[in-house]
């Protein structure tokens, strides 16, 4: 494997002659530690004390970590001290040994052996001291630290590091000095060369680059936790700092698993000559999607080791990626299992097992499409437009209202002649897909494992469907990375189904928060291919269109390099009989993963957001992570409002607060339940932006309502969905109370019958509100207004604007609120002068209408003020 850039450089200079002598740091830069920080070990020193008997059990790990922290700063604050540095004898004689059931000699001792279990040498470093010794090139030791030299060649005598055994050392408590006050001088002269001609590798920017650095000592920077990483540690609440608390996912049996370490060590072999979105990328792969994937694979294949399974079927797309980490894993411990990838899809599997004499079965089968057309519909049942002439003319309508779900499902469920026709498609699709796992051998074996990301487990269930009807006596496992609540329906059909973070819904922070926001999980390990539509004649797979443009197909890339990247480096380690991530690891890996999730930094939100992602379930949707017409409603957001988007609004919320970091703090407290989401309501009598909606029949429907929240701009928002076959008027009550309103901009974008792509219209300037209708409020001008009631609203003539009535939409509204008093007490700013709007409704009449809509306009507002008795 090659070396990382930093250490590159210094295999040219030993191999090349320019390097008389190669000097090392020790910890962090030959040996690394299981643990996050070095102080973390003696965690797991005071476990193992209380364990064997020779500390009591009232002192915890975290007790006793604090103890031994401030038992080496006493001891260097004392006056027998040598300057300030001090042995490990001389910190445990400022520990209450009298607690301890054992001597000094042996706490000491036990301190040494906890210290090697939790050590390992660092690979990349071995290799370049083996490459020295074979140029004849000197190895010296220079740290600061507390270990005698018997202690040190006792951590350094390892497999791999023999060449060290002839290496002088030179330790800050053996002269008094540590590297930054003069021990730096002391090593040139025993050496005696000149400082030109020794290259130092170390990790303390201090002590092992700027102070050699000043005495002409060429140094090599090997940077443990880069500030990138360190914001990544940050953000899943690592504990980094010395007076820290103990970290909540350390294990006092296996630290960390090394987790910490590998993923910086991984991090230095990212190319920093690449751009920064497919930098970034690789970053996310090899620090958080490589180490939950790595434990993910490892955890598949030794269950399906120890269930006796010995191959494993990972549906494309992400089956090339999956099967490659299983398979990695599997010879990596040795066990008897093998993942193939195997072509089935959702949108197959449930078109395989729908029952067309069923109308609900076709009902829910529309259903679960999101934006799905007619023509849409009819391609995949593999209908002509001429088969069913009713249809012919609404090819391109949506079916997103039940309305015209029901008028659909009707229309092809009527006659025997459709319903012998999708009986023919279905049966023919069915036999496609049993033809393809027969020729696989998926359909060998009576209970086959699927390996999935999960969610839902639909691959799963619609297969146990489609083999049930198809008579064959075989039943679907399957391995997830976790599943929520949706796939109790799996548990019900009586199949096996297993998950690694999150099983069924729990823990449910974890499975809600991976279900809500999966999106860049499925592209990045998603194969570079569209999605599965049909099987050919031949059994060859027939793939949609793959939505990735050139920038987001290398990043794709980048992140499953960054992913493979991080696995190989757990098994070049793990061949020392490291443990497994199979057990209470994935604590701490479901942590990386739902805290990146749930807090993403602005470089991934860079990244991430352009991504498109496509609906994978029949419909040709192709949407944006991060919408762009979310964008510009990123200041009027509150924490609260992220948790009230739903999934189609935005995929990745947490996306959206990373450009504004107020607003990204206050989610992620509330994501964390740090802080009630109280706290982000208004305190006294809430209030609730509602929509209504009036459709062709002239009657009136209540909609969505959303809270009314002031953010840390003093900006307010909603978003409100309708569904509906023909709406006509939209009524928005803004504030939802008495109040003076600001209304920045409405949005409305809604399905016009007949088209596919919604359309948008926007409100934002002071005539289009002028012309409008405002019931129980009053227009004051420019874009303000008085609400007078609970009831107060401005309609919208929706029907006008589109030109014609329109299907399901969204309402989208900013603006500021000052409420007022319910009593109706209190100054009352005066409305526009009337002049000005007659003359803005006349412009909105003419824009609408035309001049014959301007005379019905006039007709209807005599007919409203003769019946009010004005």
């Amino acid at each position: 494997m090659s070396l990382p850039p930093s250490l590159a450089r210094v295999r040219r200079l030993i191999t090349d002659g320019s390097c008389a002598v190669l000097s090392l740091d020790v910890f962090d830069t030959i040996l690394w530690r299981r643990t996050p920080r070095p102080t973390d070990v003696f965690a797991v020193l005071g476990a193992r004390l209380v364990r064997d008997g020779r500390c009591p059990d009232w002192v915890t790990p975290a007790a006793f970590r604090r103890m031994r922290i401030v038992a080496e700063q006493r001891a260097r604050q004392s006056e027998e001290a040598l300057g300030t540095e001090v042995s490990l004898f001389d910190i445990w004689r400022h520990m209450p040994l009298r607690i301890f059931g054992a001597e000094l000699l042996e706490l000491v001792r036990a301190e040494v052996t906890c210290e090697r279990d939790f050590t390992v040498p660092d690979l990349d470093i071995a290799e370049l001291v083996e490459l020295a010794a074979k140029h004849h090139v000197p190895t010296v030791l220079v740290s600061d630290t507390y270990f005698t030299e018997e202690h040190l060649t006792e951590l350094l005598d390892r497999p791999g590091l023999g060449a060290l055994r002839e290496a002088r050392i030179f330790r800050s408590h053996q002269h008094g000095l540590d590297k930054a006050s003069g021990l730096w001088e002391i090593v040139l002269h025993n050496l005696g060369v000149h400082p030109e001609q020794v290259v130092h590798i170390g990790d303390n920017a201090v002590a092992d680059i700027e102070a050699p650095q000043e005495l002409g000592v060429r140094t090599v920077y090997y940077e443990r936790l880069d500030e990138e990483f360190l914001a990544v540690l940050e953000r899943e609440r690592e504990p980094l700092g010395l007076e820290d608390p103990l970290g909540e996912h350390l294990d006092t049996d296996q630290g960390d698993y090394g987790i910490t370490s590998l993923r910086a060590k991984t991090l230095q072999r990212v190319d920093q000559a690449a751009q920064t979105p497919v930098r970034t990328a690789w970053r996310y792969g090899a620090s958080v999607l490589g180490p939950v994937l790595t434990g993910f694979a490892e955890w598949v294949a030794l269950r399906a080791h120890q269930s006796g399974i010995p191959v494993l079927w990972c549906p494309m797309r992400e089956g090339t990626l999956l099967s490659a980490l299983i398979n990695n894993a599997a010879q990596a411990r040795g066990w008897n299992v093998e993942a193939r990838p195997v072509w089935l899809s959702r949108h197959v599997t449930s078109l395989a097992a729908l029952d067309p004499a069923d109308r609900d079965s076709l009902r829910q089968f529309i259903q679960q499409r999101h934006g799905l057309t007619v023509r849409q519909l009819m391609q995949a049942l593999q209908l002509r437009p001429g088969d069913v002439p009713p249809l012919a003319e609404a090819l391109d309508t949506v079916l997103d209202n039940d309305r015209e779900i029901d008028l659909v499902t009707d229309v092809l469920t009527e006659t025997a002649h459709l319903r012998n026709r999708l009986a023919v498609t279905v049966t023919r699709i069915r036999e496609r897909v049993l033809g393809e796992l027969r020729r696989a051998g998926m359909l060998d074996a009576p209970e086959p494992a699927l390996v999935d990301l999960g969610w839902g487990g639909t691959i799963q269930y619609y297969l146990g469907r489609l083999l049930d009807v198809a008579g064959a006596e075989v039943h679907p496992a399957g391995f997830y990375l976790a599943t929520d609540d949706r796939s109790v329906r799996v548990y019900r059909a009586g199949l096996r189904i297993e998950s690694y973070l999150s099983q069924g819904g729990q823990p449910p922070e974890i499975a809600r928060t991976i279900s809500r926001s999966p999106e860049v999980l499925e592209q990045s390990v998603n194969d570079f291919c569209g999605s599965l539509l049909d099987f050919a004649d031949d059994g060859s797979p027939v793939l949609g269109p793959a939505s990735d443009g050139e920038a987001q197909l290398a990043q794709r890339r980048a992140v499953q390099d960054g992913i493979r990247e991080f696995q190989a480096q757990w098994y070049r380690y793990a061949d020392g009989g490291r443990p497994d991530l199979t057990g209470t690891a994935r604590h701490r890996l479901a942590n990386i993963l739902v805290s990146a999730l749930k807090a993403p930094t602005a470089a991934e939100a860079a990244v991430f957001g352009n991504w498109a992602h496509e609906d994978n379930f029949g419909s040709a949707l192709i949407t944006r992570v991060v919408p762009e017409d979310l964008l510009p409603a990123i200041p009027y957001l509150s924490p609260a409002d992220l948790a009230d988007l739903e999934m189609r609004d935005a995929f990745w919320p947490a996306l959206l607060a990373a450009s504004d970091t107020r607003l990204a703090a206050g989610a992620r407290a509330l994501a964390e339940r740090q802080v009630d989401a109280d706290l982000f309501e208004p305190s006294d009598d809430p209030a609730e932006t509602r929509l209504s909606f009036r459709t062709g029949d002239g009657e009136w429907h209540d909609g969505p309502r959303r809270r009314v929240r002031i953010n840390h701009n003093g900006l307010s928002f909603a978003r409100l969905d309708f569904r509906s076959a023909d709406v006509t008027d939209v009524a928005l009550a803004v504030p939802g109370r008495p109040a003076l309103v600001r209304i920045d901009w409405v949005e409305v974008k809604a399905i016009v019958p007949g088209q596919s792509v919604p359309r948008v219209e926007r409100w934002e300037h002071p005539a289009d509100f002028a012309g409008l209708i405002h019931a129980a409020c009053r227009w004051l001008g420019g874009t303000l207004f008085e609400f007078e009631a609970d009831e107060g609203a401005v309609w919208f003539p929706v029907a006008a604007r589109f030109g014609a009535p329109v299907t399901s939409g969204q309402v989208t509204v900013a603006f500021a609120v000052l409420p007022k008093s319910r009593t109706g007490l209190g100054a009352h700013p005066p409305s526009a002068p009337r002049l000005t709007r007659m003359r803005s409704r006349v412009r909105e009449e003419i824009r609408t209408h035309g001049p014959v809509g301007l005379a019905t306009s006039a007709a209807r507002i005599a007919v409203r003020q003769l019946r009010s008795g004005k």
